[in-house]
């Protein structure tokens, strides 16, 4: 089970291609060292790890 839900993802993010693309450079920042902005992740794999971010508001998605 994916956590968070797509769902509740959905509410933070106009679309789910902004979430795809915000989820994708995050993971590629994480994957280059970049520091980990949630205190104790769920997830062990850089994607579940910035899914959390964005759920838990850590991350704020701009829109250009």
């Amino acid at each position: 089970m994916l956590y968070p839900s797509i769902d509740k993802l959905l509410e933070k993010v106009d679309s789910k291609y902004s979430l795809v693309v915000a989820t994708a450079r995050r993971t590629r920042d994480l994957k280059n060292g970049d520091t980990l902005l949630i205190d104790a992740p769920k997830s062990k794999k850089y994607v579940g790890m910035a899914l959390e971010e964005i759920f838990s508001d850590r991350l704020i998605l701009e829109n250009k």
